[in-house]
Order: structure tokens, then C-alpha cells, then sequence
């Protein structure tokens, strides 16, 4: 059963592992006090020499419909874009809304709601409200806590197809293309259930918003602390999606060290479900700014992709196939992302397309 959550808001900012080749930076936490009732994570994904892209995050205690957030920034920082959130700033204060489809947070329930660009200060804000309260992190006391001998419910047999859709920030924030699929697939007629440890609100409304999409991570280095074998074992799918590379491609990573962790992650999900199937994603090109460093990344990208049908068909098997899906041919970054890295509202419908081309077939 899942467990109940503590009321509180917390404030937390974390550098991970950027897009830039090799850099990290340790994660610092600050602490915001005043009423309970809901928690907020703010989360710097990447950074540039010019900038940084941040994620934020709301837990609520209590049901939510309808968010404004406010907080002050360091002097200095200023936002230049947002995704899914009507803002304003003026000076260091920030004001962040709902933009309607994203507004509900379910009681106990954590969804990642925007995310935005900035320069300046990556240090965390202050002063942060939720529809005008503070928080003060404090338990509440008439929770009834869970009791460890209860038994885990069992899904039923006949349940929705468990598909975990695992990645980078492609995948997580600011890539809703997982919510143009789910469409898809709704309209399709399949039973669908979107699964993993994260929760973010894509259009369209009513979209299934879990996932495994982790802002700035490699699928290397998620394989190497035990991060992926975690969400496997926590929410095993039937069907796994796996956009996740695109850090270690940005890190000038050889493929067959990226390869080594797919087949680690092949191995790991046929140990927990013997009849998985995996869709691997031949990742979309990299046309960065010259000013990011990472001027041989799209080639890097048409290498790295050559490797992966070999792969495939090397390790694939009757009881758990694994498909290739081609996610670079057809895909323009100066048509399809907004700052030739992460997709905009373009790319995210070829994205699903791609995935729903592949899945459509596997699900009939």
C-alpha cells in the first residue's frame, strides 16, 4: 500500500549532472518555515556559462486545485522563458500560476508543474508561498502512520498495460511529449498505465503524468549507483521506453560504455519481468549554440545512434524483444526544440508519434 505522507514544505535546490561534458555539482538544501501543508522542490537541471534551466516540484498534503506560487529570488537572477506556468517577475519576486490542465495535486501526490530559463544566481529562492502560505515542514500528528504488517495489494489480473517511459529531461520536464502519446494511445483504445517514481502534468488534460525522466541524468552513471535497478524494482512495466543517453553523448561517453548500461537495464528488467519489451530510442540530434561547448555533438549523436539496432539485435529475444525506434530521422532541431537540446511543442508530436508507431503493434 502506499505509504501516507508527512505534511511540510521543504525548499530544496540540486545541481546534477549537467548538459556539459563531465560537470557536477553537489546538491544544497534550504529550509522554508511556516504553515503545513505541502512541499516545493526546486531542482537547477543544467547550467551554461550564460544561464541555467530549473524545474519545480509541489507535494501537496492536502488536495490542491489551483496554484500560485511566489518566492524571491537572489539579487541578479532573472527568468528569460517558462513552460507551463503563467509568470511574472518583478525585481527578485517571482510569481508562478496553473495554466489550468496543470492545476489539481492530488493529497500526498508529487508533480513536477514548470520549469523555466534563467540567468544569474543558480542559489535557491526564498520566501516561497503556496497560494499565500508558508510552510513549516512539521508532522502532522493526527496522521495515522502505516502499518508495516499490512500486505501490499496485488494488481488484479486484466490491469492497463504498465509502460515506464525512462530518460533524461527529455523524457521528464521539459519533455511532455508523454502526454501528446498517452492521447494517442487513449484514442487508439489501449489500456495504458503510465508508470514510475516521478510526476509531472503534460497536456492534455487528464494525461497520465508518471514517469522516470530525471533532468540531467546519464544512464551510465544511473546504472552505476543502483538508480535504475531502484525504479525498475519500484514500478516494474510490461513495456519500457528508453530515451537515455543524451548526457553521456553531451559527456563524450563512447558507446559501448552508453551500451553497457542498456545492457545492464535489459538485464535487470528481464530479472524482475521475463516477458518485458523494451523500445529503445535512437536519440534526437544535438544542434546546441556554439556558447554550450559541445560543438561536436551532433556528430556524436550520429555515432552513438549507428550503434544501437547491432545492439538491439544482439540482445534481443522472442520473450522480451527489444525495438528500435527512430527518433533522430526527420527530427529538426531548428524546427523542433527551442534551444537545439530539449524539444518544444513540435518535437514533442513527432516524439510521440515515433513511440506510438512502435507501440501500437505490441499493444493490438
Amino acid at each position: 500500500m502506499r505509504s501516507t505522507r508527512s505534511r511540510r514544505l521543504a525548499l530544496t535546490t540540486a545541481a546534477v549532472a549537467v548538459l556539459g561534458a563531465g560537470a557536477l555539482t553537489i546538491a544544497t538544501a534550504n529550509q522554508a518555515q511556516a504553515e503545513d501543508g505541502c512541499e516545493v522542490e526546486y531542482k537547477v537541471v543544467s547550467s551554461w556559462g550564460s544561464g541555467f534551466q530549473a524545474n519545480v516540484s509541489i507535494t501537496a498534503a492536502e488536495p490542491i486545485d489551483g496554484w500560485e506560487l511566489t518566492w524571491d529570488f537572489p539579487a541578479g537572477t532573472r527568468v528569460s522563458s517558462a513552460w507551463n506556468v503563467d509568470w511574472d517577475q518583478s525585481g527578485t519576486a517571482f510569481t508562478g500560476g496553473d495554466v489550468g490542465w496543470n492545476a489539481a495535486i492530488g493529497s500526498g501526490q508529487s508533480r513536477e508543474v514548470f520549469g523555466f530559463i534563467g540567468s544569474g544566481s543558480t542559489a535557491a529562492p526564498h520566501s516561497i508561498t503556496i497560494n499565500g502560505d508558508l510552510c513549516d515542514g512539521q508532522v502532522d500528528p493526527t496522521e495515522t502512520p502505516t502499518d508495516p504488517t499490512e500486505t501490499p495489494t496485488e494488481d488484479p489480473p486484466g490491469e492497463a498495460v504498465r509502460i515506464m517511459p525512462l530518460g533524461d529531461s527529455i523524457t521528464g520536464s521539459p519533455g511532455c511529449w508523454r502526454g501528446n502519446l498517452w492521447d494517442l494511445l487513449d484514442k487508439a483504445g489501449h489500456e495504458v498505465d503510465f508508470v514510475g517514481s516521478l510526476s509531472q502534468a503534460c497536456n492534455p488534460a487528464g494525461s497520465d503524468p508518471d514517469h522516470e525522466g530525471h533532468g540531467g541524468f546519464q544512464v551510465t552513471q544511473s546504472v552505476a549507483n543502483g538508480s535504475v535497478r531502484g525504479w525498475l524494482e519500484q514500478h516494474t512495466p510490461d513495456v519500457l521506453m528508453m530515451h537515455f543517453a543524451t548526457n553521456d553523448v553531451w559527456s563524450n561517453l563512447p558507446p559501448s560504455q552508453i551500451l553497457a548500461a542498456y545492457t545492464q537495464i535489459v538485464a535487470d528488467l528481464r530479472e524482475l519481468n521475463p516477458d518485458a519489451v523494451i523500445l529503445v530510442a535512437q536519440i534526437i540530434p544535438l544542434h546546441p549554440d556554439a556558447s554550450f561547448g559541445c560543438t561536436d555533438c551532433p556528430q556524436r549523436a550520429i555515432d552513438f545512434n549507428a550503434t544501437i539496432p547491432a545492439w538491439a539485435a544482439e540482445h534481443t529475444t522472442a520473450e522480451s524483444p527489444i525495438v528500435v525506434v527512430d527518433q533522430w530521422t526527420g527530427f529538426d532541431p531548428a524546427v523542433d526544440t527551442y534551444d537545439g537540446v530539449h524539444p518544444d511543442e513540435d518535437g514533442y508530436v513527432k516524439l510521440a508519434a515515433n513511440w506510438f508507431e512502435a507501440l501500437d503493434p505490441i499493444l493490438s
